[in-house]
C-alpha cells in the first residue's frame, strides 16, 4: 500500500471493513518491521485511546499477516525502545579446535594406512608430531579416539576421504602338538599361508605370513607354489629378515609346513617345531588375524597369477615388511582374570606401538638380537621416513605392482 501511514484511525476502520476478503503479500522481515515502525510512529500509537490502538493493531495484522502474538511483541518493543528492529538469536557456540585442514590431514593418514582402528591411528598421529617433528600434526597428536571417529563421520572427511578357509589336517606326525610358551621372549613365530586364488585354470600366488608372538614383528613372503622347490628358499629368506634369533616355529596342520623338508630346515637352524592342537583355534589365532588385517586388507582378494610371485616377493621384502615393522602400530593386549577365572583382554591406548618399539621395550632386548644387528642400525632404518611417508611409498609401490600384474596376466580363453 502506498502512503498507508498517512491514513487516519477512521480510514483504518473503513479499510478493515471493506477488505475482509483481501490478503496481502509482504516482503522480507526487515521491510515488514520497518513498515510497522512507520505506522506506529505516524499514527502516534502510544498517545491514542485504547479503541484506536486496537484499530491500529488490527490494521497492522491485516496488512503484514503477522499473528496476534507477533504483533503484540513488536508493539511492546516499540513502546519500550521506540523502535521495531529485527533481533538475531545469540546462540552459545563452543570454540572449534580441529580445522578443515586437520580433517583433510587425518583423511590423508587414513588413506595411506588404509583405515586402521582409532587407537592405532592416534598412535600414528602422535608419532608424526613427537617422533618425526611434523608441526601440522600438533593438534591431531592429542585427539581422543572418540573425537577421531567424530571427525571421520563429518561431511568434510567424507568428501576428502576375511574369510579364511581351513586347511586340511595332515596325518604326518611331524612337530610337537602344543601351544608355544614364549615367556615374553621374541623369536617364537606363528606361520600361515594365504592363497591369492585361481582363475580360469591359472594358479595364483601364495603369501607366507610369519608373525612373532611377543613383538608382532611380521615378515611376509610369496611363492608361486607351496611345494618344497619353491617354499624352502623363500622360507629361509624370511627367517633371515627377523632381527632377533628364531627359537620356535608354530603352524597349523597344513601339509605345506608339516613335511620332512620343512622339519629338516628348522632342525638345521636349531628351531623347535610345533603345531596347533585339535579344537584349539586360539593356538594360531595371531597369524590368522594378521592374514585378514594385513594381507587381505592391503593386497585384497583379486587374482595374482603365479608368474608374478618373484615381483610380489620383492615388494614384500623392500616395501611391505619395513612398513609393517617400523611404521604400522599394533595393539598389545593386557590380559587379566575376572572373578570367574576367565581371561579378559583389554587394549589400552598406551598399549599401541610398532613391533620395533615393542622389541626395544623388552627387558634386556639387545641380547635377543642376531650377531651383527644392533639397535643403532635398526634406528637408522626406522628414521629414514615418517610413518605416513612410508605408508604412501608402500601404497604407490603396491598400486604399480597390482597394475603390472593385471596388465601382464594371461587373457582367459573365450568360450566358443
Amino acid at each position: 500500500m502506498q502512503n498507508s501511514e498517512k491514513l487516519t484511525p477512521e480510514q483504518n476502520s473503513e479499510f478493515l471493513k471493506g477488505s475482509a476478503e483481501i490478503s496481502f503479500t509482504t516482503g522480507s522481515r526487515v521491510e515488514v518491521y520497518g513498515w510497522v515502525q512507520g505506522i506506529l510512529v505516524a499514527q502516534q500509537f502510544a498517545s491514542q485511546s485504547r479503541a484506536k490502538r486496537g484499530t491500529i493493531r488490527a490494521f497492522v495484522e491485516k496488512v503484514t499477516g503477522l499473528s496476534v502474538a507477533q504483533t503484540t511483541r513488536l508493539i511492546r518493543q516499540y513502546r519500550e525502545t521506540g523502535m521495531v528492529v529485527l533481533q538475531t538469536a545469540q546462540r552459545q557456540r563452543f570454540a572449534r579446535k580441529y580445522t578443515d585442514g586437520d580433517i583433510t590431514l587425518l583423511a590423508g593418514v587414513d588413506r595411506a594406512h588404509e583405515w586402521l582402528s582409532g587407537p592405532a591411528t592416534r598412535c600414528i598421529l602422535r608419532r608424526e608430531y613427537e617422533r618425526f617433528g611434523k608441526e601440522q600434526f600438533a593438534r591431531l597428536a592429542g585427539i581422543s579416539s572418540a573425537h577421531l571417529y567424530n571427525l571421520r563421520r563429518s561431511l568434510r572427511y567424507r568428501k576428502v576421504a576375511a574369510v579364511f578357509e581351513p586347511t586340511r589336517p595332515s596325518p604326518v606326525s611331524i612337530g610337537e602338538r602344543r601351544r608355544p610358551d614364549p615367556q615374553n621372549r621374541p623369536g617364537y613365530l606363528r606361520v600361515d599361508t594365504v592363497h591369492q586364488g585361481d582363475r580360469d585354470g591359472v594358479k595364483g600366488v601364495y603369501h607366507i605370513n610369519a608373525v612373532d608372538a611377543v613383538t608382532q614383528w611380521q615378515v611376509v613372503g610369496c611363492v608361486s607354489r607351496i611345494s618344497e622347490q619353491f617354499l624352502l628358499p623363500v622360507l629361509e629368506a624370511m627367517l633371515h629378515q627377523f632381527p632377533f634369533r628364531i627359537l620356535g616355529f608354530h603352524t597349523d596342520n597344513g601339509s605345506e609346513f608339516i613335511n620332512h623338508s620343512v622339519a629338516r630346515l628348522l632342525n638345521n637352524l636349531l628351531i623347535e617345531f610345533s603345531k596347533s592342537r585339535a579344537c584349539r583355534s586360539q593356538d594360531n589365532a595371531l597369524v590368522e588375524g594378521k592374514n585378514g588385517a594385513v594381507i587381505r586388507k592391503l593386497i585384497g582378494y583379486g587374482h595374482i597369477a603365479s608368474q608374478h610371485a618373484e615381483a610380489v616377493q620383492k615388494f614384500h621384502t623392500a616395501q611391505l615388511n619395513p612398513y609393517l615393522n617400523f611404521h604400522r602400530p599394533s595393539g598389545f593386549a593386557t590380559v587379566s582374570l575376572d572373578a570367574q577365572g576367565k581371561r579378559r583382554r583389554t587394549y589400552k591406548a598406551e598399549d599401541y606401538a610398532t613391533p620395533y618399539e615393542k622389541l626395544k621395550s623388552l627387558p634386556a632386548a639387545s641380547k635377543y638380537l642376531k650377531p651383527g644387528v644392533s639397535f643403532a642400525l635398526l634406528d637408522r632404518l626406522g628414521q629414514t621416513m615418517s610413518d605416513t611417508e612410508s605408508a604412501k611409498k608402500m601404497g604407490r609401490a603396491k598400486a604399480e605392482l597390482l597394475r603390472r600384474c593385471k596388465s601382464e596376466s594371461p587373457t582367459p580363453p573365450k568360450c566358443s
